[in-house]
């Protein structure tokens, strides 16, 4: 017998041995198939209606461009280069090349989006403290915070030395002593720049205050005086004065009836005021998975609508003249799109409560004109209009989260409802059997694949993911579905009448249960998974592995699952630092013999630590006695070993670092290093320049170290212009009495989920 290669012609006999070059063809006889199935599916993907969800992925890759530049671009260059590649793909929409090209004209149009918002909002921004400024201005925002309150300022007048006129600033006060929305007030306060990455590769509050147009932080000094205001507030404050008189009303008529925690939730369900929950009930319900609660977003506003439209429709429907004269499924929709309106308004209408009206408010228009509600369609319609309107949101974990898990929701709803839920025939009792199945089914599914679309951003914002999360929200969920979030809605439109306290009470009931199991969850073995900081590389490879699994169609989706293993590889062999400095160099966490960090510091800055710690994945606390073990300090400064046990030193003296530079290989100042010495320096001018600062083993040379700045060398954006001046900070830092109120950020502030 005789076997005949199809490419080369030659003929061989049967049994003989062939070399590897007569093998290779056989081997990949499968190849050219292979290539054209892959043809059919890719041709397949870029099918009619495919393009749409993926321009917003596009829209937001040139956001990320904007926010990954070392200094800002010029905005009218970026605009002008959008509209030739838009108009470019406009030309050629009838050519193949439209689809590249829009896609491109997309990216373009994000980033332009992004340097053109940029533009709009500049403003100066502290990068200096301030011990004393004199400040008058209107009241816009107030919140309540668990040991204190704080309320953002725009300013009209400023009197400090030093310092540049700033626009707006958030200042901190004692609880129950901030004044109201709307208010003109007059005061002194200690100022501080905005709050720059705590280690390299954290959240950039600075970034996210200067996009707010908040350009200082700091505490109020004395009394607050309320004055007669020099000018008109403007219809925007006024209207926030009235929202915040709505959610002072709605919150007290909840406190005559409830306390606690119990009444912080129910604040923050229906007003957003989230602010006032104990952290050990907060950290419970975060470590449990049941933190979305707190944060409004699509699950709240669907049941806002949701209730709205089917409790109008049954009523609606209750007259038989109505049913057959009048559209009253139309009706019921519109009249939830106005219940989520207002609802959207009073809970503060924020980046994930925006997210969730828009997408409530298309499925709702789809409703009204006989359209297809639940699509990715609606999905892209919705992150386009967030991003155009905020696109720093991008950045924002809430928006990460939200939109993750509304991605896989719809691709639930669309790709798996129809294969998993198809009908059957069988009896009564069978199909009564199947329907309960199918529900609790449905729940777990939706539970499940929200917590690991939402996973890579927990994991990289807050170091942690939720393993019981399908079982929280399993046993709670439903409890807050059919009983808190429908008596919080009665409670609203029963408080005009005065009838609105049994409402309270049946809340309170669901709230309870909710608290109970997000406690007992999280005392469980292993609810705490802590998960060291990695990159923004893994990060983005898991981010294409959600969408190419969400969004494409062929047996290309399964390529999303190869580029999720590789982000979890990634994040898992991600090095964790040796030494961490602070941006002030007043603490530097070295790693010793037993892999754990030990703590030099100058100034106690609890949140900070804890942030260190908790990208460390060390469930210690700030003030575990641990975490001095093995360091010895005196007054010159502090020295500690690494695991090598070379010695790491914190000088705080001049007088000190001579015999530091003789003994240690690294040594930290927050003064000017001497020249000349032995020893690897960090001083003033490196920490002004870079911030804060990791430093790991070199891979060419051990007994190196290679540096991490959290501000690259040569970026310059206007919410980092400029570091902190050290010289106040090193005067005075130490000495300064800092008043009894907590000014660090909130875990809200850093973010929220859906």
């Amino acid at each position: 017998m005789e076997r005949r290669d199809r490419t080369t012609a030659r003929t061989w006999p049967t049994g003989a041995p062939a070399g590897a070059g007569a093998l290779l063809p056989s081997r990949l006889s499968w190849w050219p198939a292979f290539l054209d199935r892959l043809r059919d599916w890719a041709r397949a993907e870029a099918g009619p209606g495919r393009l749409l969800p993926w321009t917003p992925v596009a829209f937001g890759t040139g956001i990320a461009l904007y926010f990954a530049a070392d200094h800002e671009p010029v905005a009218w260059v970026a605009a002008a280069t959008a509209v030739v590649l838009g108009v470019a793909a406009v030309l050629l929409r009838r050519s193949r090349a439209f689809a590249p090209v829009l896609l491109i004209a997309a990216l373009a149009a994000g980033f332009a989006t992004a340097a053109l918002k940029g533009e709009r909002i500049a403003h100066p921004v502290l990068v200096a403290p301030v011990f004393a400024a004199e400040l008058r201005g209107f009241v816009e925002v107030r919140e309540e915070r668990e040991r204190s309150d704080r309320f953002v300022l725009r300013v009209t007048q400023m009197q400090a030395a030093r310092a540049p006129a700033l626009e707006r600033v958030r200042l901190s006060v004692r609880k129950g002593t901030a004044p109201a929305v709307g208010s003109f007030v007059t005061l002194k306060a200690r100022l501080q720049p905005p709050l720059q990455p705590l280690r390299p590769g954290s959240y950039d509050f600075a970034r996210d205050l200067y996009f707010q147009g908040i350009a200082a932080s700091g505490f109020v000094l004395g009394a607050i005086a309320t004055a007669e205001p020099p000018q008109d507030a403007g219809w925007r404050l006024r209207y926030a004065a009235v929202m915040q008189g709505l959610r002072d009303a709605i919150d007290a008529r909840i406190r005559a009836s409830l306390g606690g925690d119990v009444r912080a939730i129910a604040t923050a369900l229906l007003t957003g005021k989230r602010d006032a929950i104990s952290t050990p009930v907060n950290d419970a319900m975060f470590v449990s998975g049941l933190g979305h609660v707190l944060s409004i977003s699509g699950y709240h506003m669907a049941v806002v609508a949701g209730v709205v439209f089917f409790a109008l429709r049954a009523l609606l429907a209750m007259v038989p003249r109505l049913t057959v004269t009048f559209p009253i499924k139309k009706a019921a929709a519109a009249a939830a799109l106005a219940a989520a309106a207002f609802y959207l308004a009073l809970s503060g209408a924020e980046v994930a409560t925006q997210r969730s009206f828009l997408m409530t408010a298309v499925v709702l228009i789809a409703v009204m004109v006989d359209r297809r509600a639940i699509t990715f369609r609606t999905l892209a319609l919705a992150a386009l209009i967030v991003l155009l309107i905020a696109p720093e949101a991008l950045l924002h974990p809430s928006f990460q989260m939200s939109f993750a898990a509304t991605l896989g929701l719809v691709a639930l709803v669309q790709v798996g409802m129809p294969a998993l839920f198809a009908k059957v025939d069988s009896s009564a009792t069978a199909r009564a059997a199947l329907w309960g199945g199918r529900e609790i089914a449905l729940l777990l599914l939706a539970s499940l694949v929200a917590g690991l679309a939402t996973m890579p951003y927990g994991a990289y914002h807050f170091h942690r993911i939720t393993p019981y999360g399908v079982l929280s929200n399993l046993v709670a969920m439903p409890v807050v579905s059919a009983i808190v979030m429908p008596a919080g809605m009665l409670g609203l439109a029963a408080m005009p009448f005065g009838l609105d306290a049994p409402f309270w009470r049946i809340m309170e009931i669901g709230i309870d249960w909710m608290i109970v199991v997000a406690q007992w969850v999280a005392a469980l073995p292993g609810a705490v998974g802590r998960v060291t900081a990695f990159g923004v590389g893994p990060l983005l490879v898991a981010s294409l592995g959600l969408v190419l699994i969400g969004l494409l169609r062929t047996p290309l989706r399964w390529g999303g699952l190869l580029g999720l293993i590789a982000a979890i590889g990634w994040a898992a062999l991600t090095p964790q630092p040796e030494v961490l400095i602070a941006g002030d160099g007043k603490q530097v966490a070295v790693r010793g013999a037993d892999g754990r960090l030990h703590l030099m510091q100058s100034g106690a800055d609890a949140f900070r630590l804890k942030e260190w710690l908790a990208a460390d994945a060390d469930a210690r606390p700030p003030d575990a006695a641990s975490l001095r073990a093995g360091v010895s300090c005196d007054s010159d400064g502090c020295v500690t070993t690494l695991a090598d046990g070379r010695l790491v030193a914190l000088s705080l003296r001049p007088d000190g670092l001579a015999d530091d530079c003789a003994r240690a290989v690294l040594i930290v100042t927050a003064g000017q290093p001497p020249p000349g010495c032995a020893a690897r320096t960090i001083g003033r001018d490196e920490l002004q320049s870079n911030g804060a600062m990791a430093l790991r083993r070199s891979a060419a040379d051990p007994m190196q170290f290679v540096t991490e700045p959290a501000r690259p060398s040569g970026s310059s954006r206007p919410w980092a212009a400029a570091a902190q001046t050290l010289d106040a900070a090193v005067s005075t830092g130490s000495s300064a009495r800092r008043p009894a109120v907590d000014a660090t950020p909130a875990p809200q502030d850093q973010a929220g989920d859906d």
